[in-house]
């Protein structure tokens, strides 16, 4: 029996909640925490790829998180000074996850990215992370399935 009457949304939310509960693998059983954790990681990296490969990333996350990812997207807005240092990119972050219980913010970058790299579709994974300057790239697992 579906629980909301319509496929898609099912479909989105049972995905969703596998990627939030390998989070919560991580840094405990807190849904809130976790589904927040997700967001502020997938715009801060978001905000950090060329517009093209942002939008083929989110074409492939889930429909419920792909409304986090796109909140407050300006594509045609760039930071004036892209983010190269992992401390930059981190600091984000961490600003992102203030008003929440202490979160390593490269836990938490570490934690997304390995979800990404679990989930989305190989080819789409590796652009991403060869996308991302050299020290945030060491952020993401080497390989799909990766545990550290």
């Amino acid at each position: 029996m579906s629980a909301t009457g319509l496929d898609v949304f099912d479909k989105t939310l049972q995905t969703t909640n596998i990627w939030l509960g390998e989070i919560m693998e991580q840094h405990g059983p807190d849904r809130k925490l976790a589904w927040h954790m997700l967001s502020v990681v997938l715009r801060a990296l978001r905000d950090r790829l060329p517009p093209e490969v942002a939008a083929h990333l989110g074409a492939e996350l889930p429909l419920l998180v792909r409304g986090a990812y796109y909140d407050q997207f300006r594509p045609f807005h760039r930071p004036e000074k892209a983010t190269r240092s992992v401390d930059e990119f981190l600091a984000i972050i961490a600003d992102g996850l203030k008003d929440s219980r202490p979160v390593n913010p490269a836990e938490a970058a570490k934690s997304v990215f390995r979800v990404l790299a679990r989930h989305i579709d190989l080819g789409q994974s590796a652009k991403v992370r060869d996308t991302l300057p050299k020290e945030i790239r060491a952020l993401w697992p080497d390989s799909v399935g990766a545990s550290e």
